[in-house]
Order: C-alpha cells, then structure tokens, then sequence
C-alpha cells in the first residue's frame, strides 16, 4: 500500500521513481612525482563489471567538457575516468597558454604515455571494472593523445578521437597497434588539412590498423564543446559548436564502443 501511495504521490508531482544516481568522484593519482586530478564516473546501481573508458580533454585541460563526456559514458553503462594530462587539474584560459600546457606533453612522449598509462592503472584497478575490456576517447589534443597511445600499442580495445589531429613523429608499425580506431573530423576544420589526413590514411593502412574515418560536412573545430563558440569568437580561432554533428558522432562512438567491447 505504501508503495502505491507513493507512486500516486510522485505522479501527482511528476516525480520519477528515485533510482540509484550516477556517481561522480574526484580521484587524485599520480605519474612520477607529478599530482594528477581525475574525475571517476560510474552508475552505482549496477553491480557487475564493465567495461572502462578514459576521457582525455581538450588543449584546455581537464574541464567541464571532459566531465560532462564521462558522465555520458556512465549513463551509457561504463566505468569512465576524466583523465588529467597537465598536472594538479590545470586549466588554461587562453590559447597561449592552452599551446604551451599542450606542447610541453604533445612533444614529450615518454610524459605523455607515462600520464596516460598512471589514469589507466587507476581506471583498471577499480572494483566496478572489467579490466580486460578498456578503451579511450579524446578531444582536440585528447584525440591526438589516444591515436598515439594507440600507436604505442597500449592495451586497449580502442581508441576513439574527436576533432583530434593527425600528425605523428611516431607513426604505427606493422603488428603493433592493438586497438580499432575511430576518427570523428570536422570537414571544414583548418587545424586538419587534407593533406593530413592522406598521410593518417596511408599511415593506418600500411600499418594494417582496423580504423574508421568519418568526416562531417559543414563542421569545425571542437564541434562537441558548446563553448566552442565563445571561445572562437573570444579569440578569433576557427572553432564552432554544431549539436547536430555532436549528436551524430557520439552515436557513432556508442556503436564503435559496443563492437570493440562485444
């Protein structure tokens, strides 16, 4: 009876039935001395393992977007973790400074797999992960990040990138790449000529990489921030929001997720 009662009650109000939320924590980790700041998401109410998926930010560091994508990828069944490629959490609020945080562990790849590798040893650790079954995605400098972990031969089912560059001074050898990769590009994004994209395909070809390579007309660089806007007009960059190609390639992310993880 009381159950009916509050049935009633939540529909006379237009309350939905109260169900185990999904749950977000800050996690503190580290790679060599350096102190990084993650975000941990996962449905609290599902209690067998899943697969696990890091997040790797924008140039502007681990934010609001990040989070938001890691929220998304729990609601979506997995154990996600917004990693942090900067140290400390930090943020830049300019380009200048986004470029220089960037380059500093864009040019370095002994740094970069070392802060990749220290949010994957945590995210596999984890009692809600199946540790057998993970996989990245990432943003402007993100994806860059995940396509040269995947060329690094990290074990991970895939990798997934979004409006990332394409250039590598390491490219993919033959028999090394583990992971399926998805590449999400804005047609219209100056940041990834064509010519750059010719050299990624002959690249992952010749290295005989199961990839796919969607390119969305009409969009532009960091098509999935709905800041992008803001920031392009702030300071003059190419850079637009477009909800229909971010609704289109996060399904697309969805089916890439569930074939690499059948």
């Amino acid at each position: 009876m009381r159950r009916l009662i509050s049935a009633v009650l939540m529909g006379l109000v237009g309350l939905a039935p109260v169900q185990a939320a999904i749950k977000g924590e800050e996690v503190e980790y580290k790679a060599g001395d350096t102190a990084l700041r993650g975000y941990l998401v996962y449905d609290d109410a599902v209690k067998a393992r899943r697969p696990g998926v890091l997040v790797v930010h924008e140039w502007w560091g681990h934010n609001e977007h990040a989070r938001n994508s890691a929220r998304k990828l729990a609601e979506a069944g997995y154990v996600a973790l917004a990693l942090d490629m900067y140290g400390d959490g930090k943020q830049a609020n300019h380009p200048d400074q986004a470029g220089k945080f960037s380059g500093e562990v864009g040019k370095n790849l002994p740094l970069m797999k070392s802060r990749f590798e220290a949010g994957m040893k945590l995210l596999r650790k984890q009692a809600q992960v199946d540790d057998k079954r993970m996989a990245a995605i990432g943003y402007c400098f993100g994806g860059s990040v995940v396509l040269q972990m995947a060329r690094e031969g990290e074990n991970l089912r895939g990798v997934a990138s979004f409006h990332g560059g394409l250039a590598t001074e390491h490219p993919a050898k033959p028999g090394k790449v583990k992971a399926k990769v998805l590449v999400m590009n804005g047609a219209e994004d100056p940041f990834v000529p064509a010519e750059q994209i010719a050299g990624f395909k002959k690249e992952m070809e010749s290295a005989k990489v199961d990839y796919k390579f969607v390119n969305y007309p009409g969009a532009r660089h960091s098509f999935t921030n709905p800041d992008a806007d803001t920031n392009g007009a702030k300071f003059n960059l190419p850079l637009a929001y477009n909800a229909k190609v971010d609704q289109e390639s996060w399904a697309e992310l969805q089916s890439f997720l569930k074939l690499v993880f059948k």
